[in-house]
């Protein structure tokens, strides 16, 4: 690395709090290259994908696109790096999603442009650039080296680092650039829609699990929150030991209407009032969770277990379940199951006959330390509602 900015912009991205996945094809290589030679690369870079070949790119988009080297595709591979990050980062960090698409200088003369696309998304934010690069002007190893130096400068940019940066590019190399801010309420309606997978609300503040990488997650419509709630994930964090412990609702449920925007707000504003994470997904099935949160352990009640073991659930099928399920075990997951009513009897995960291809996903939370039968459903009733 010979150019000391270079390097004290690297030092600068990693010193900041933002996880990155970036997805780069035909060029911007050298950037990596910077990013990784830099001690604390670990602190930024989460993964980064190089789809150079056609069918690499097809199976990272899921379509064939119409053009490869378009801004269209750029933004498309800064979403899903987007995406990526949020299931790959420290729950509460902010996460950086780049997709850079170019049609450099090759062995052969090119008939088109020599040209470059660069977009980077986060959470409220979708930012885009193209280039035309001059023809001839640059060997191959040179348009590479311009084009990382504009994506170094993308990356610090939205990691919210002062770039101190001189362009090597001519007058006539003019970036084309714009930029989309998203409101909160434009980032409910993009997961409710399915753009992106989950929206994190860090209320949580403990510097110890800050940074840990598993998540102990609680999952429920939580309407409302209640102290049977609080005390679970208590008590489940306590036998996990290093864990982030967090709240989960789906905002797409499987047999009613998603929840408005406004519900969402409603509900994610109850634990802001007791400082507890929450996350805002749109899967409400545990199988689907499990993937949107590998390695997570999921907090569930006794009758929430009875029906992920239940062959009706799954078709009536009960290899079909034993697959889901297994396939659970493979993200990494596991289940702590508290004592819940089920059909009117207090039951524990004893009580039920867990299959033995699946025994080691289920830990059982001791009725010692946690049993509260109070529920929502029950607080709603005695509230009228």
């Amino acid at each position: 690395m010979t150019d000391g900015w270079i390097r004290a912009l690297v030092e600068a991205i990693h010193s900041s709090p933002t996880q990155a996945v970036l997805y780069l094809s035909g060029g911007a290589s050298q950037a990596l290259g910077w990013l990784m030679s830099v001690p604390g690369a670990s602190n930024t870079v989460l993964e980064a994908v190089v789809p150079y070949s056609r069918m690499s790119m097809i199976q990272l988009l899921g379509k064939i696109p119409t053009q490869i080297c378009s801004q269209q595709t750029s933004e498309e591979m800064a979403l899903l790096a987007y995406n990526r990050a949020l299931k790959l980062s420290s729950p509460g960090s902010p996460v950086l999603g780049v997709g850079f698409t170019g049609s450099l200088a090759s062995t052969r003369p090119k008939l088109g442009d020599h040209r470059l696309h660069l977009s980077t998304r986060t959470s409220d934010r979708l930012w885009v650039s193209t280039v035309i690069l001059s023809k001839g002007l640059r060997t191959r190893e040179q348009e590479d080296k311009v084009s990382s130096h504009l994506l170094l400068k993308a990356v610090a940019n939205a990691c919210k680092v002062p770039a101190t940066f001189v362009s090597e590019l001519t007058e006539s190399e003019v970036s084309d650039e714009s930029e989309k801010q998203f409101s909160e309420d434009q980032e409910l309606d993009q997961l409710i829609n399915g753009q992106i997978c989950f929206k994190v609300y860090p209320f949580f503040n403990d510097t110890h699990n800050s940074k840990a990488e598993r998540k102990i997650i609680l999952s429920g419509s939580f309407n409302p929150l209640h102290d049977g709630h609080l005390k679970l994930l208590e008590v489940a964090s306590s036998i996990c030991g290093d864990g982030y412990p967090c709240f989960e609702i789906s905002a797409v449920n499987a047999d009613k209407p998603p929840l408005t925007i406004s519900q969402i707000k409603d509900r994610v504003k109850q634990f802001e009032n007791v400082g507890k994470t929450v996350i805002i997904s749109n899967q409400p099935y545990f199988y689907k969770k499990a993937e949107l949160f590998p390695g997570s352990a999921f907090v569930i009640g006794a009758d929430t277990a009875a029906r992920l073991i239940n062959p009706k659930y799954y078709d009536g099928d009960y290899r079909k379940m034993l697959e889901i399920l297994v396939g659970c075990k493979r993200t990494g997951c596991t289940f702590l199951v508290g004592g819940r009513n089920v059909d009117g009897v207090f039951k524990v995960l004893e009580d039920f006959d867990i299959p033995e291809e699946l025994k080691d996903l289920f830990i059982s939370i001791p009725v010692e330390k946690f049993r509260m039968d109070i529920s929502s459903t029950e607080i709603r009733k005695s509230r009228g509602k």
